[in-house]
């Protein structure tokens, strides 16, 4: 997609382009009218009152699916024509505005067309964006948004793939795919550099499944000092294990290697935009099957930290990979470790689907983390991580048990969290876990393609833009 900036006014548009114009009817309401004998394409976006930041972007994306709806390949937009509507957005920097816009639009355009036949006509898309605007030197902030939103699809594209054409091998090849020409050092473990080192918890996940197990390293040195340490869950197909999931729980789990796709397109994109901050990212990767070798639930597993856990449920993978993920960073020595993951239903069922569960045991992160998903769209909610959920996860017969006896759901994702910390506290550095599972797909009222969400990149690039290691 094409988007151009132009100072002046969009009445002198190309005629071969349809406006957008903005009307204070209900939201969502979309309808074509000619003004001055030029085609409109109308759009309410509700009381003026009631736009905010979160609206605007939905709105960006509106726009673009309007646009598809109608088949019209070229669109102009002013939004200070409407500045009276979006009154409430005075505050926000124009550079801010632009770049949401257009990472947002780019967004919006996306479809994962990977697996159909390429109509005759083509795919239905908007090939270019004109805005005008009163503001110059915004082009950074538009190259900027692209970008965000072009990585954002990478991630989509990524975690929508099927299953069966992204093993754990394939993801550490898309994985290195990502970091062609980018100053990204990319180093894979295969299964007998991990047993070597003893990370028993992954490889116990990793048995039942013919594919080989990987652990990726995605290295990006932008800057000096200690390094961010970024982990994502990488489960290429999640059938549940010997506890094999209900076939209305086994849908669409070829994206539980969301955290992975997250992990890996916010390093590219860290480099892309050549973010002044030392990035490292780690992918764990299994695929978790119900085969001859599969690790049963009574099984013990050493990690590679030492614990041993007892497996009450191998449906409840994802900690245990990334329990060695974590032990891993420590050998970084880095100043703030984030782990990805579409780790707990229980999530959902806490959150809904327009947040991310975050737990932390620092409350100056859980604020940057919050304050980051605010400004990028990518929102989370704080679940508790308190001591009184640490008895949960207690081994009888191991240091550790990967879910609470009888798998009970009051709390289940705050004692995934817990599980976690366990390893997450020998790290001498602050760690928050993002449990993704609420925005593994795109929610009802997202004006998103079908499928993968691709969060949470945006919340990670700005975090890591803007951290700063107080150490």
């Amino acid at each position: 997609m094409k988007i151009t900036l132009k100072k002046g006014n969009y009445d002198n548009a190309p005629k071969d382009f349809v406006r957008i114009a903005f009307t204070e009817k209900a939201k969502g309401t979309k309808r074509l009218v000619k003004e001055k004998g030029i085609e409109t394409l109308e759009i309410g976006v509700g009381k003026a009152a009631d736009i905010n930041l979160r609206r605007f972007i939905i709105l960006c994306r509106a726009i673009v699916n309007a646009a598809k709806a109608n088949q019209f390949k070229k669109i102009t937009v002013q939004f200070d024509r409407y500045a009276k509507l979006f009154g409430n957005l005075r505050n926000v920097t124009p550079e801010h505005i632009t770049e949401l816009a257009a990472e947002n639009f780019e967004m919006a355009n996306y479809e994962f067309n990977t697996f159909k036949t390429k109509p005759k006509e083509g795919w239905n898309a908007v090939e270019e964006i004109l805005c005008y605007t009163p503001v110059s030197a915004l082009d950074k902030a538009v190259k900027k948004g692209q970008m965000i939103g072009q990585a954002v699809n990478a991630c989509r594209a990524l975690s929508n793939t099927p299953g069966g054409d992204m093993t754990p091998t394939l993801l550490a090849k898309a994985a290195g795919a990502a970091m062609k020409g980018l100053p990204v050092k990319v180093t894979v473990l295969g299964k007998k550099e991990m047993q070597k080192l003893g990370m028993g918890a992954l490889l116990g996940v990793a048995k039942g499944s013919t594919e080989a197990p990987t652990f990726t390293i995605l290295e990006y040195k932008g800057g000096k000092g200690k390094p961010i340490v970024l982990a994502g869950k990488g489960v290429t197909f999640d059938s549940g294990g010997l506890n094999l999931k209900p076939s209305n729980g086994i849908y669409e789990m070829h994206m539980d290697m969301s955290g992975a796709a997250a992990v890996i397109h916010t390093i590219a994109l860290a480099a892309r935009l050549k973010i002044k901050k030392h990035v490292i990212g780690l992918i764990p990767s299994v695929e978790n099957m119900p085969g001859t070798n599969a690790y049963r639930p009574g099984d013990v597993l050493k990690s590679l930290s030492g614990k041993t856990i007892e497996v009450l449920d191998t449906d409840a993978e994802g900690r245990l990979i990334l329990a060695d993920a974590l032990t891993y960073a420590k050998r970084f020595k880095p100043s703030i470790v984030i782990d990805v993951a579409t780790l707990t239903g229980a999530a959902v069922g806490a959150l809904g689907l327009h947040a991310s569960a975050l737990m932390t045991r620092d409350g100056a992160l859980a604020e940057a983390l919050s304050k980051s998903g605010e400004a990028s769209g990518d929102y989370v909610w704080r679940l508790p991580l308190w001591d009184e959920y640490e008895d949960a996860i207690k081994g009888t017969f191991a240091d550790l048990v990967n879910v609470a006896p009888g798998m009970s759901r009051h709390g289940a994702a705050s004692e995934a969290g817990m599980f976690l910390w366990q390893f997450a506290k020998e790290l001498d550095c602050p760690w928050a876990h993002l449990d993704i599972a609420p925005r593994m797909t795109a929610a009802p009222g997202d004006e998103l393609a079908k499928g993968a969400a691709g969060t949470p990149v945006r919340l990670l690039t700005r975090f890591i833009e803007q951290w700063l290691d107080k150490k």
